[in-house]
């Protein structure tokens, strides 16, 4: 046997509930794997980097603030298309 602590759902405070059911923007996930693609393949494609930096753009207006965690999945994609 292990003493090891058992955290259960209802040893969470309110805070930690409220926080654990912040989800990531799909737009913003999608935004930071295109900037992935766009840091690999850009150089060779440049399409992708400009389609990438369009799709971010439009929808980084999306986030909501109450609802989802944070905006950097959109900060890094963007970044990672810049930075072609």
């Amino acid at each position: 046997m292990s003493n090891k602590p058992s955290h259960k759902l209802d040893d969470l405070t309110e805070e930690e509930e409220r926080y654990l059911s912040k989800k990531q923007n799909p737009y913003g996930v999608t935004t930071m794997l295109m900037g992935l693609i766009s840091f690999l393949f850009g150089p060779v494609f440049v399409v992708i980097p400009i389609c990438t930096l369009t799709f971010g753009l439009i929808t980084i207006r999306t986030f909501n603030r109450k609802k989802e965690d944070n905006p950097w999945t959109f900060y890094v994609g963007l970044g990672l298309a810049l930075y072609v």
